[in-house]
């Protein structure tokens, strides 16, 4: 029986190329294609090659429009902006599409909240299933703590991360505030500097640490008075977030037009 034709948007990217590498080693799953953009050097070339897998025979292509017809299901992580057009077109299609890229602006969200209302789309700051987790622990224990306990985030990403903080620190201070009923937009403080005064009451405070090789280190802290309660999850292998996706992608195909996350797609 044929599998599910996935496609990879980016896929000379360095996530680009882990999911290549993933949906070929995955069962039902087929590599249908890949896209990137002329400017990369790689339009044309075997996708496999370029994935590390050896020749596949499907050259890399630079129409995301035709990549998205072939497809049964599109994996995109890109840029927010290319994020935003990608969904325009995969809803004009009618093919459902994973997103993991970050760092989306208002306007780039709402294009992607748009889109959903015509095609199905899993959208997830970060596709690995220890995060998923820890969003639930984060949003309860929050809910149980009083705002005499400061929530601070500290994340760490390797040097060429564009942007900060990062959307998974976003989504776990946006966890923490929904566990206090509070709004994340009036709580949030990303990073300090100079004389900032003593800190606000029922801050949520973000901070970003960019370096080296460092996939994604995030710490959450909660701390009071004499104590101190510290979350931590280290991703060592972008592969996490691979299989993560390609999960989301098996699960997606044929579902109702909607905005899933990774919860939905694991069942939590």
């Amino acid at each position: 029986m044929a599998g599910t034709r996935m496609g990879v948007v980016g896929c000379a990217g360095r996530m680009g190329r882990m999911l290549v590498a993933e949906i070929a080693a995955s069962a039902n799953c087929v590599v249908a294609g890949g896209t990137d953009t002329r400017a990369s050097g790689h339009v044309n070339h075997d996708l496999g090659e370029i994935a590390g897998i050896g020749r596949i025979g499907i050259p890399v292509g630079d129409t995301v429009e035709t990549l998205m017809r072939e497809a049964d299901v599109i994996i995109e992580f890109t840029e927010p902006a290319a994020t935003a057009e990608h969904v325009r077109i995969a809803a004009g299609i009618g093919t459902p599409i994973v997103i993991g890229t970050t760092g989306l602006s208002r306007e780039e969200s709402a294009a992607v909240l748009d889109a959903s209302r015509q095609i199905p789309i899993v959208w997830a700051p970060n596709m690995s299933l220890g995060v998923t987790l820890l969003l639930d622990v984060i949003e309860e224990v929050a809910r149980r703590l009083g705002p005499e306990w400061d929530i601070e985030i500290l994340e760490m990403h390797h040097r060429g991360k564009v942007d900060a903080p990062s959307g998974t620190a976003l989504a776990l201070a946006r966890a923490a505030a929904k566990g206090r009923g509070v709004s994340f937009e009036e709580v949030a403080k990303r990073g300090r500097d100079g004389i900032t005064g003593p800190r606000r009451e029922g801050e949520i405070g973000l901070a970003a640490l960019r370096g080296g090789d460092a996939v994604g280190d995030h710490h959450v802290l909660f701390a009071a008075q004499g104590e101190r309660l510290e979350f931590i999850h280290r991703a060592t292998s972008r592969a996490i977030y691979a299989k993560g996706a390609v999960r989301a992608a098996l699960w997606v195909v044929g579902r109702a037009a909607g905005l899933y996350s990774l919860k939905e797609v694991l069942g939590l």
